[in-house]
């Protein structure tokens, strides 16, 4: 009995003056008679309910042990106790947090039996402010620390940082593999990276879990930014920024009002975050943008550190470029110019800023970058003229082929693009990921001479732009679809020797090329394959991502390559068609 007793005992109990283990060791070894001592702990300490006592010997008759019966009521009134706590907890008033601590100091001394220590969470859960003396307690004590809710690790995360960072940093670690993850992934085009809502996104466990850890917590919350600007600064990873704006909006839909409203950043995300699910910029919508960029007063300008990470959030930028793309069209449709649309002026200002992110942050230069005239006077016209030439080329091969000598004369593709784009691409991370949009709307439309002609020049984009894993996916995705565009040596020869080839010094390059040739390679030449997978084949130098996914096209190759027998003279006289006789002349014939 003592042996099995020792499940429940520790020394918590002597110190809420209930006796323990300690008790009971110290009576049996200054006992004459062990067992009458167990049998007067027995009687002293059970349960001292007379109407009980006749019924344990009946359950000792029945094979019930007194530890699994002691059990089951402990079990019972623990339960009990825990829902009285919560009950307690939920209703308002100083009374009932007075009474929740007093009953903390009490039991506090037994958290370390674990039988009981699911009523000492209960407590501390249920108290709003605790005394720094558990806390340190539970702090110490990793198992105890462990078992401790979500809810009250913020009080103690909300005065230590490094302890909180190391629960933090591997959720951040997570939700970078799962973006890269999608980006990457060779196998699956049913799920894109820009497909799913920004509601859906915000469903994810790593933001979830982020958003429950935080709580309405405004000191955590800000850590959280704050490790996530850190982090940004020193990898560049834009994912970061996503995480920032996701984070926000998740912690808006779930009404966490104290959060929501110390940031100052959350109703221009709100309404950017209303903009990108309805896939529009409308007036309204645009003057409540412009007045926020506007309204930025002297004093408060670090608050552009945090807009331009929201603008960086990569499906922002996807939306802006998107949206500006669709103007240029329209403008071109109804003879506009582009300095004169409010809107898209706008959205390119917008666009600067959140592509000067990390200069930003990183010089703490808080200052809107300057958005350079000419972009929207010489650029956007010569960008412009490249898409007119387009609208001419697709007309003119809708004619009969009668009417096109007579019709305006082009080529399959235009020469080369004016000297002004390629040079404001050099020069303009806006132009840069303008001409990177106006590439994915050609190759949304299937326009051949479109693709040719800007892709010559993509190369050139500021700072290696043009080969980011956002854009480099979308590509990938739409290329896919037209593979019989392959075939064509002038084609195969832009994309991969004047395009792809430029920037094989990255691992990432050298993946989303890989998964291209994955799905394209039945229309490539022998000789192209070969010449790819010569100057695809990975080094020291490439992770080893990059190795496993060039040994997976290796195989697949392979297989699909092997010889096929030849058919023998009898082997063709041996099939089964030749009983079948030849069919009559159709009489439509």
């Amino acid at each position: 009995m003592a042996a099995s007793s020792n499940k429940f005992l520790g020394t918590g109990l002597d110190d809420v003056s209930v006796p323990g283990q300690h008790f009971l060791r110290d009576a049996l070894t200054s006992c004459t008679d062990p067992l009458k001592a167990i049998e007067e702990f027995q009687l002293e300490n059970g349960i001292l309910l007379p109407s009980l006592r006749p019924m344990l010997p009946l359950l000792d008759l029945h094979g019930v042990r007194r530890l699994d019966f002691h059990t089951s009521v402990l079990e019972e009134l623990r339960d009990k106790m825990i829902e009285h706590i919560n009950t307690l907890g939920k209703k308002d008033g100083k009374g009932n947090e007075k009474k929740l601590k007093e009953l903390l100091a009490k039991s506090f001394p037994v958290i370390k039996l674990k039988v009981l220590r699911p009523v000492i969470m209960s407590i501390l859960k249920n108290i709003t402010h605790i005394d720094d003396k558990y806390l340190k307690v539970l702090v110490r004590d990793r198992e105890l620390y462990n078992d401790t809710d979500t809810e009250v690790k913020r009080q103690i995360w909300q005065d230590n940082q490094s302890l909180f960072g190391d629960e933090v940093s591997p959720l951040l670690s997570l939700y970078i593999r799962e973006k890269e993850n999608v980006l990457f992934d060779h196998e699956n085009m049913a799920h894109l990276f820009f497909s799913s809502s920004p509601k859906l996104r915000r469903k994810g466990n790593v933001v979830q879990k982020l958003a429950h850890m935080v709580g309405t917590n405004v000191k955590l919350y800000d850590m959280v930014l704050q490790f996530l600007r850190t982090l940004f600064l020193r990898t560049k990873n834009i994912h970061y920024c996503t995480l920032r704006a996701e984070l926000l909006m998740t912690l808006h839909d779930a009404e966490n009002h104290p959060i929501i409203s110390a940031d100052p950043c959350h109703k221009f995300t709100w309404c950017l975050d209303a903009c990108i699910r309805v896939k529009n910029v409308d007036v309204k919508r645009s003057r409540e943008l412009q007045g926020f960029l506007d309204g930025v007063k002297k004093g408060t300008e670090q608050i552009l550190g945090d807009l331009s990470m929201t603008l960086c959030d990569p499906y922002a930028v996807n939306f802006l470029a998107s949206s500006a793309i669709k103007i240029l069209h329209h403008l071109i449709n109804t003879e506009g110019l582009p300095r004169d649309n409010g809107i898209l002026i706008l959205l390119l200002r917008m666009l600067a800023l959140g592509l000067g992110s990390w200069d930003i942050i990183n010089t703490q230069q808080f200052k809107e970058p300057k958005l350079d005239s000419q972009v929207v006077t010489k650029y956007l016209p010569a960008l412009m003229s490249l898409m007119v030439d387009d609208q001419v080329r697709a007309l003119h091969n809708k004619l009969p082929p009668d009417e096109r000598e007579s019709a305006i004369t082009t080529i399959e593709h235009s020469g080369p693009p004016p000297d002004a784009c390629e040079a404001y691409m050099r020069e303009s991370v806006v132009c840069s990921v303008l001409a990177m949009y106006y590439t994915l709307h050609a190759a949304k439309t299937r326009d051949r001479g479109a693709l040719l002609r800007i892709l010559s020049i993509l190369g050139s984009c500021k700072n290696g732009l043009a080969y980011s894993d956002p854009f480099l996916h979308q590509l990938v995705a739409l290329l896919i679809q037209f593979p019989d565009e392959f075939q064509g040596e002038d084609f195969s020869t832009v994309l991969f020797d004047e395009f792809f080839f430029a920037g094989l010094s990255q691992d990432n390059v050298t993946r989303h090329l890989l998964k291209l040739i994955w799905y394209i390679h039945p229309k490539l030449p022998e000789t192209r394959i070969h010449t790819l997978m010569k100057a695809l084949q990975p080094g020291t130098q490439h992770n080893e991502a990059v190795h496993k996914v060039y040994e997976a096209l290796q195989q697949k190759l392979t297989s699909q390559t092997e010889p096929i027998p030849a058919a023998t003279e009898m082997d063709y006289l041996d099939s089964p068609l030749m009983s079948v006789p030849m069919p009559s002349p159709s009489p439509y014939m």
